[in-house]
């Protein structure tokens, strides 16, 4: 058997199993878990800026949704959506934040041209945040599809897996839209 062979068929088999199993190695965190405190590097409009979910939240709610890498055919869906949909986010009082295990450098390019500088991005390259909100997919260097709506309180209100895209700004707005306006 040759190498070429082999490693064909792993190939294959890993294709696969990516159609096939979840991507991510465990589930979600669950509606009334606290939502683990964090502080990344983020970039919004070209300009990079430190993130800390505890400010955030002061002003509203936070929607932190997870991708698997800026610059791929279902993140740039999810975030032109996002983008579109932020005023509507907005409006609730609640802050928008992506994040993955890219640079803050390609983030940077991907919060102007997909994020089109309504929404931040973070950076997470050593997947501690990612981690923490077991959001890790069995893809190395990858985060999974994973979605919160995180309440004022510091708990997670609302969670969403799943591998469309779209699907994940029509449920963390619904659920935003549930917890109502914070008051000012």
């Amino acid at each position: 058997m040759s190498n070429q062979f082999v490693f064909l068929n792993a190939a294959r088999l890993a294709a696969v199993a990516a159609l096939v199993l979840p991507l991510s190695a465990w589930p979600a965190l669950k509606p009334g878990a606290v939502a683990p405190a964090f502080r990344t590097p983020a970039a919004v409009g070209g300009k990079t800026f430190e993130f800390d979910l505890a400010e955030a939240l002061k002003k509203g709610p936070v929607v932190l949704y997870f991708f698997p890498k800026a610059f791929t055919k279902g993140c740039t869906i999810e975030a032109n959506a996002f983008a579109e949909a932020t005023p509507r986010f907005a409006a609730l009082g609640a802050t928008v934040v992506g994040m993955s295990h890219d640079d803050i450098d390609t983030l940077r390019k991907f919060s102007v041209e997909e994020c089109r500088d309504r929404f931040a991005v973070a950076s997470d390259p050593q997947a501690r945040t990612i981690r923490a909100y077991d959001a890790s997919s069995l893809l190395p260097g990858m985060a999974s599809r994973i979605s919160y709506v995180i309440g004022q309180d510091g708990r997670i209100t609302f969670a969403h897996e799943g591998s469309d895209p779209l699907k994940h700004v029509e449920e963390t707005l619904k659920a935003v839209q549930s917890l109502g306006r914070p008051p000012r």
